[in-house]
């Protein structure tokens, strides 16, 4: 299904980077609204279904990361403080919003932990779906399971070898990371590989992981401090382990950083949660958010 009409595309130039935006529902300054921060190898079309339940009752905004998806692709700045900083320009710098809602999934949710952390007077609430936060003192890449993580921080050759192959190599991502193979449709799979095969696309998506140690120096010298989110956070974990889902991985590293944390399991859901079950994602956030005011 296409996203609805009523969805909105925009750019931000940013300076350094262009944003492209998708927004939906009623003015962002009418109310503080939910921002939706995607992962790899997806782009905001991840968020497209979630996006049609949350407008209904908030403001919503799915950037694409930079990098990735219809945004610019820079040479550096893929650290999760610098993709955090982008959000943050766009929505303070650029739309002049000063109060949301995040959520985040896979590298979303350590963008949207970067951008929590550095203003907390602005994040309402965070929601972090089926990723672990780098330098929380738990393992990020399960002990190697998460074998593409090294793959991909090794300089060059991913882009060689994936390079012209991108619906043979992310499409495998797609059937093995949801509990139902075909839970990624073939309009969301082509509209992946749309932006993926790009040039300078497969790089970028890259950059994120091999900015992975930068990132847990980062984190690991915040909360050496005594840091902690201040906000209210909900952490949902793809409960279907035997297709990469988190579990209660997702709940345990919110609670090593952060101080009001609620837990979710989605039972039927393997890593692609919002997916697999947007009307369970929707509710969930829906709920959280509604609580947090």
């Amino acid at each position: 299904m296409s996203p609805p009409a009523e969805f909105v595309h925009a750019f931000a130039d940013l300076g350094e980077v262009t944003i492209h935006h998708v927004s939906a529902g009623a003015d962002p300054h009418s109310s503080p609204p939910v921002v939706l921060l995607h992962g790899w190898p997806e782009t905001w079309f991840e968020w497209r279904h979630v996006m049609a339940v949350l407008a209904e009752r908030h403001p919503v905004i799915a950037p694409d990361l930079r990098g990735l998806g219809d945004s610019s692709r820079p040479g550096g700045g893929y650290d999760k403080r610098t993709v955090a900083d982008d959000v943050f320009r766009l929505l303070s710098g650029h739309l002049g919003l000063d109060r949301w809602h995040l959520v985040g999934h896979d590298w979303g949710g350590p963008t949207a932990f970067a951008l929590a952390a550095a203003h907390p007077e602005a994040a309402l609430s965070l929601t972090v779906i089926d990723v672990v936060i780098p330098g929380d003192g738990g393992e990020f890449s399960q002990g190697g399971r998460r074998w593409h993580h090294a793959f991909h921080r090794t300089p060059d050759l991913p882009e060689a070898l994936v390079g012209g192959r991108e619906r043979t190599y992310l499409g495998w991502f797609y059937r093995a990371y949801s509990a139902r193979p075909d839970a990624i449709d073939g309009e969301a799979v082509d509209e992946y590989l749309r932006t993926y095969s790009q040039p300078e696309a497969l790089r970028a998506g890259f950059a994120y992981y091999r900015n992975l140690p930068r990132d847990m120096a980062d984190n690991e010298a915040l909360l050496a401090t005594g840091f902690r989110l201040p906000m209210p956070v909900l952490a949902i974990g793809g409960g279907r382990t035997d297709a990469f889902g988190r579990a209660g991985e997702v709940e345990a590293s919110m609670r090593r950083v952060a101080y009001d944390v609620r837990g979710l399991i989605a039972e039927n859901c393997g890593h692609f949660v919002p997916e697999e079950d947007p009307e369970l994602t929707a509710r969930a956030i829906l709920d959280h958010v509604g609580r947090c005011g």
